[in-house]
């Protein structure tokens, strides 16, 4: 079944830019309706119509439904896939069209329906009003049910990895000769807790400092991604005094990644909020042995003593106490990362996470037009 697919949401997502080119590598015709082109043009294979919308910001959410109903009319799609609840939904809700598929990503439901009673409603119309919901996580699908108790089933379809890509990290042993080196790859944000890791990794050199001096001084935590939190960062660690051991490496286009995971012996990531964690099975992908707390859906993604080790969230302790814990155990770094690698090709990879997605594509469209007959 060749379809024709109207993707609306941020064309500028690394996210929404691999699920259009994996669909039109499927056969499929494919547009990506945004406000939000910075870039998207040069990201995304010529075969995939952009249309850029022509007002941004939070009035366009509005404003722009005119324009998409006229587009619609013309291009005659199968079904359109609305991206983020808050903004791009309430545009599809507007438009009007159907059947329309609406997913969330995370901050939608977990944090624009708290700032006030009307974004509470808007939130929840959008999803009451969508043929279908879909999320990357159980746990988000929990959360956009509370927001909008009388919702149908939520198709759960998750962001995959390519593990050719991923895959070919090398081996973990001991990833820089030298120096065991701990990371991130992550949005240097409050809500990804990059400053608990700081003070975990300061905990454990602290600890190392007064028993090991000789394993502390070959320890680096490098914090790969960039933020509105970098300033605030770079601070902490001078005021704990490890400046020295750490290092902030930038943001890395998504292409660049698997390098970047190949130089990590092992992964961190102490998130406070997360709807799905699509770094963590990046990292298991490259086989890297994985250190998560248990916000969101980073738990649903990692095998607690078996891809890594889960810890509750704003404890750097217990994160310092497992970090150490993997870092000494060679053999269990090395059969938490093999698990992780086979974990991510079970049920992430990238085949299979399209299919999921254009299975609900198919049932949603069926469930219409049996509808309207």
């Amino acid at each position: 079944m060749t379809l024709r697919i109207a993707l609306f949401g941020a064309a500028n997502s690394i996210h929404l830019q691999r699920w259009a080119l994996a669909l039109m590598q499927r056969g499929h015709t494919v547009c990506v309706l945004t406000q939000h082109h910075e870039c998207a043009r040069e990201q995304l294979p010529s075969a995939v119509e952009l249309v850029e919308l022509p007002r941004c910001g939070p009035a366009g959410y509005f404003m722009n439904a005119r324009f998409v109903r006229h587009f619609l009319a013309k291009w005659e799609p199968d079904i359109l896939h609305a991206h983020y609840a808050s903004g791009y939904g309430t545009t599809a809700r507007l438009v009007g069209f159907r059947p329309w598929l609406l997913s969330v990503w995370g901050s939608d439901v977990y944090d624009f329906p708290r700032k006030s009673p009307m974004h509470h409603w808007l939130v929840k119309t959008n999803l009451l009003l969508a043929d279908a919901v879909a999320s990357t996580s159980h746990c988000m699908a929990v959360e956009a049910r509370r927001i909008a108790p009388g919702l149908r089933d939520i198709a759960i379809t998750p962001f995959g990895v390519d593990m050719a890509d991923f895959g070919a990290a090398v081996p973990v042993a001991q990833a820089q000769p030298g120096h065991w080196v701990v990371g991130t790859v992550k949005t240097m944000d409050h809500a990804y807790g990059v400053d608990m890791l700081i003070r975990a990794f300061a905990l454990l050199l602290r600890k190392l400092g007064g028993s090991d001096a000789v394993f502390a001084k070959q320890l680096r935590l490098r914090l790969i991604g960039g933020g509105p939190q970098t300033d605030d960062l770079r601070e902490l660690v001078s005021v704990l005094g490890v400046a020295e051991k750490v290092e902030f490496s930038g943001p890395v286009p998504h292409r660049d990644v698997p390098q970047a995971l190949a130089g990590l012996d092992v992964y961190v990531a102490l998130s406070r909020l997360e709807s799905f964690g699509v770094a963590i099975i990046e990292a298991g992908a490259a086989a890297r042995p994985v250190v998560v707390s248990d916000a969101g859906g980073l738990p649903e993604v990692v095998v607690d003593g078996v891809t890594g080790l889960v810890v509750p969230r704003e404890n750097p302790q217990a994160a310092a106490d497992a970090i150490e814990r993997l870092l000494r155990d060679a053999d269990l770094r090395r059969r938490m990362g093999e698990a992780a690698q086979l974990h991510v090709a079970q049920h992430y990879s990238w085949p299979a996470c399209v299919a999921t997605m254009l299975g609900v594509y198919e049932r949603v469209i069926a469930q219409y037009r049996s509808s309207e007959t």
